[in-house]
């Protein structure tokens, strides 16, 4: 059986205040994005590995596509797998994943692939488990993996993890984005911003025309980001160069998106051969 997770972008990002266990509160609106990977699971009654410590292993992780970093018991999917096996004792399983949504870009990628993984599990073994459920099971392995149970426009507060749906459609709007060969630290993107509350309504900009976003919806992590990385920033006012209606980072980097009106070509551009470029429509 095989799935296909998707990306998300961040329609504006305020961080309102530091809480006292550290995290911030924040306010964002999540919106799904046509970039996805590839994943598939099958049920593999061989595939019981002995394991370093003399357990059995019931799974094996097969990637492909983008690199992926890391020990293959940490990868998300494998912990949405063991989260689900301590509950259900679900069958030994051979999994694949391709990566097409590069890692470290803000795009959710690792959530993405968590949440339709709890999905995919769900129906592939009839586990009868609610959506709610399932929110709950994506929301103990990241803040935002919930997010992708629904996978539908949401307004996000808390430290991302508290949602409310909004009605918002891009559908017809046409995406350019960019991620180029730099790596964020979000650690160290949330050291530098000073919390403070918006001048603008979050929730009131995002439901005026795109046309009137660019003033109005703004990513806090550009101000400590752009500084510090000064080609994200030139990425950005490219876009609008090129005739984006709309454009911003994601998340708190490194990629940066321009949204383009209905109907119009997206632009040939060069933004270096190091960096992944997604065009198409959005969702």
């Amino acid at each position: 059986m095989i799935t296909f997770p998707n990306a998300k972008i961040n329609l504006g990002l305020n961080i309102t205040e530091k809480r006292p266990d550290g995290y911030h509160n924040l306010e964002t609106v999540f919106y799904p994005v046509p970039i996805e990977d590839a994943l598939e699971i099958h049920v593999q009654n061989n595939c019981q590995l002995p394991a370093a410590n003399g357990q059995v292993q019931k799974f094996s992780l097969h990637q492909a596509g983008l690199e992926i970093t890391g020990n293959a018991a940490d990868n998300l999917v494998v912990k949405a797998y063991l989260m689900l096996d301590k509950v259900f004792d679900l069958p030994p399983v051979d999994i694949h994943l391709y990566k097409h949504i590069p890692s470290g870009a803000g795009l959710g990628g690792g959530s993405s692939d968590a949440a339709f993984m709890l999905k995919l599990l769900n129906k592939r073994f009839e586990l009868g488990l609610t959506t709610e459920k399932l929110e709950e099971y994506a929301a103990a392995l990241g803040a935002d993996c919930a997010f992708f149970i629904n996978n539908m426009p949401t307004y996000a507060e808390g430290i991302g993890n508290l949602f409310s749906p909004i009605t918002l459609s891009l559908k017809d709007y046409q995406i350019l984005l960019v991620k180029p060969d730099i790596f964020v630290s979000t650690r160290e993107a949330f050291s530098l911003i000073k919390p403070h509350k918006p001048e603008y309504s979050l929730k009131e900009t995002i439901a005026l025309p795109v046309s009137e976003w660019k003033e109005r919806l703004v990513n806090d992590f550009e101000a400590s980001v752009f500084p510090q990385y000064p080609a994200i920033g030139e990425i950005k006012d490219e876009l609008y160069q090129k005739g984006a209606i709309y454009a911003a980072m994601s998340g708190s980097g490194s990629s940066v998106f321009g949204l383009f009106a209905p109907g119009t070509p997206l632009p040939e551009a060069d933004f270096g051969k190091e960096s992944f470029v997604f065009k198409g429509k959005m969702i």
